[in-house]
Formats: C-alpha cells, structure tokens, sequence
C-alpha cells in the first residue's frame, strides 16, 4: 500500500507494541504483523494520530460524513484482504480484530477497502490469494450490495449501499443517478 524510501511523518513505530512495519522496497510491497496475539473482536488500536483531509487520496481513509483520514502512524501499512485481519471502525474511531477469525502474533494486519471507502481513487487487481478474494478492488459504490454481502462494512457505507440498491429498484432501464456526477448504468458507475 506505501511507498518505500519515503520516509512517514509520524513518529517511528507509532505503535510499538502492536505492529511490526516491514518496509519493502518498490511501490505498494510494505507490510504490517501483528506484535499480538488477540481473540475476535477485540480493540486492536483506537483511531488516534490521524487529521482530515479534504480530498481523498489513495491512502485515506473515508469518515462516516464523506471525508477523509490521513492515519498518520503505521496503521498506513495495514493492506487490503479480501479474508481480513481487522476492521477499521472509524465510526467508533477504532481497529478491531476481525470478528470471524482470531488474530496472533505473526499474522498480516489487513482490512477490507471497500468496508470504508464509497469510491477508491485507485481499483486494484487483489492479490490477497484468499478463496475468498473479489479480483479487481473498488470502492463500495461500484462493488455493489450483492458482492459485499457477508462482509464487515462501516454503517456509512451500509447507508449508502441500502440506498443505492432502493434506487436501482425504483429506476427503469438499470440506469441510477449516484451520488456527485456520476451515473450507474447497469452496474457500471461512468462519469456523467
């Protein structure tokens, strides 16, 4: 998810008793494990150290009111799963173990993008391996209710989804007006 040879901003380790970094060289090959061992659904971390910003880069993380974090600690090198580790709550501003599997020491720390963000500003192809994995990873919006369903998601995107898939019910043609200026025509969201 980062890039190497940059140095963060943030104190290093912002959380030296949680998370151990592995900073690998080349674009988005950094990762974080788990210094813990933890039973499902427990606080990993609360949510501190981060400031808003006021648009969403590919690092961000989306706010229940559409804005976005910069984590700003070595939260920033948790990657994406389609089987993840945690959760990132940012509700009630926190990390917590995934509530299906135990976490322990060793583990990659991971969680599900589209469980926080509408819209991504970069899909990617998912290498998580996972029997589990979705391919290409988008935001929520262009994911859709059907192919999340299962998934831990935050209540903004739940919202959002519910809404969505009202809409779509209610519109002829497959064609829905989504959010900003964007159109979703038969699954497919397309700026207008």
């Amino acid at each position: 998810m980062t890039v190497a040879n940059k140095d963060p901003p943030w104190e290093q380790p912002s959380h030296p008793d949680l998370v151990k970094v592995h900073r690998i060289e080349g674009q988005y090959q950094s990762f974080a494990t788990s210094l813990v061992t933890l039973p499902a659904g427990s606080l990993f971390t609360p949510i501190t150290g981060h400031f808003f910003i006021k648009q969403r880069t590919w690092p961000s993380v989306e706010a229940p009111d559409g804005t976005h974090m910069d984590l700003n600690s070595d939260m920033f090198y948790v990657n994406h799963s389609c089987a993840p580790s945690l959760e990132y709550d940012v509700n009630k501003m926190e990390v917590r173990v995934s509530r299906d599997k135990d976490l322990h020491k060793g583990d990659l720390l991971t969680f599900f993008y589209p469980s926080t963000e509408w819209h991504m500003v970069q899909p990617f192809e998912c290498h998580c391996r996972e029997r589990s994995c979705l391919g290409t990873i988008r935001g929520a919006s262009e994911m859709g209710k059907t192919k999340l369903a299962g998934y831990w998601l935050n209540t903004h995107i739940n919202e959002r989804l519910e809404k969505q898939a009202n809409r779509e019910a209610e519109e002829p043609n497959g064609q829905v007006m989504g959010e900003g200026s964007e159109k979703v025509d038969q699954g497919v969201l397309q700026a207008v």
